[in-house]
């Protein structure tokens, strides 16, 4: 314990850490809370620190014991959106899949904001993560830059990266099955084929891309062209979606690729506002929803398998491959009859 005439009674206080590692008071409290990488204070400091206090008897927080220990055992994960059923499904599976192997998993959301995920990769270099998931990442390379120099392995989920492994959907193969799924409901249901819409996403995503052409190649292969202002892409809000199709009155049937759905809900509000006539729709939506089955225009919907995504994910952290790999999962159709 500290010997300066201190009672033997009195807890050791960061000071007293101070005063023996010969550096300052907030450089200490930078260490032992496990900020020290942000202060571009040293491991060696940070090392010398920790062993201090573990000698001095000092109620050493998380941080601080993860400077004695080889391994932290924590995996971190940034997520793009909650209001998702298939991110909620990642994040849950995530959890329990790493709980199962002795990890601690740290999750956290940061709705699609560049600067929100950056600093999420930082948080979690913080807190020595080993591994961190950057799933719907909008610039997942930038993210790996900020892990590698820390020695913090990063893997891309559901779009992909060039700097680190990626396990995303076969979004092509899954689109054009859907595409054609629905044009040959409508073509079954009103008799005559007519181009499709392609409603939601952001053409400047991956999975925006690819599953736009998907949905080319399908009615390519009906011998169908896509007129331009049939492919609506505002993005994935409801409320945004809705205002987009505002404009747009369909007095003869059609059909409709809805790319999310958060995207959906703008779809279905837009179908049951007059003077839309609900009879005259069908639709197809990449990804599932329980509740949207029971949607009397609805065909199918184009489930993404997360639990073989998280599958590869998880191998690819047991072992790691050389170079960018990337890993394409087929979709899942789901029909509703």
């Amino acid at each position: 314990m500290v010997q300066s005439g201190s009672s033997p009674s009195r807890r050791t206080t960061i000071y007293d850490l101070a005063q023996i590692a010969g550096t300052s008071p907030s450089a200490v409290s930078a260490i032992l809370n496990g900020t020290w990488r942000k202060r571009r204070i040293s491991a060696r400091l940070a090392e010398h620190v920790g062993r201090i206090a573990e000698e001095q008897g000092y109620a050493v927080n998380l941080q601080a014991s993860l400077l004695r220990r080889d391994r932290s055992r924590i995996v971190g994960m940034i997520i793009p959106k909650y209001d998702n059923r298939y991110f909620g499904a990642i994040a849950e599976q995530f959890e329990a899949r790493a709980r199962e192997r002795g990890l601690f998993p740290v999750i956290t959301c940061t709705q699609r904001d560049p600067a929100l995920e950056v600093e999420a990769a930082r948080e979690m270099i913080s807190y020595q993560a080993e591994c961190l998931i950057a799933t719907g990442a909008t610039d997942p390379d930038r993210i790996a830059g900020v892990c590698a120099p820390a020695g913090v392995r990063s893997i891309n989920l559901d779009l992909p990266g060039t700097a680190m492994p990626s396990v995303v959907s076969d979004n092509f193969e899954g689109a054009r099955d859907l595409t054609l799924r629905i044009l040959d409901r409508v073509e079954r249901d009103f008799g005559g084929l007519a181009p499709l819409y392609f409603i939601g996403g952001r053409a400047q995503d991956h999975n925006t891309r690819e599953r736009l052409r998907g949905f080319m190649a399908a009615h390519a292969a009906r011998g169908l062209t896509v007129p331009s202002d049939r492919c609506i892409m505002h993005g994935y809000s409801a409320t945004k979606t809705e205002a987009a199709l505002a404009g747009i009155r369909v007095t003869e049937h059609g059909g409709f690729f809805v790319n999310s759905t958060i995207a959906l809900e703008g779809v279905v509000r837009w179908i049951y506002t007059p003077p839309q006539s609900p009879g005259l729709f069908r639709f197809g939506c990449f990804d599932w929803d329980p509740f949207a089955r029971f949607l009397p225009q609805n065909i199918g919907m184009m489930r993404q398998d997360v639990d073989a995504m998280l599958t590869a994910v998880f191998d690819l952290m047991d072992h790691p491959p050389a170079g960018a790999v990337r890993i394409q999962t087929p979709c899942i159709f789901e029909p509703v009859d």
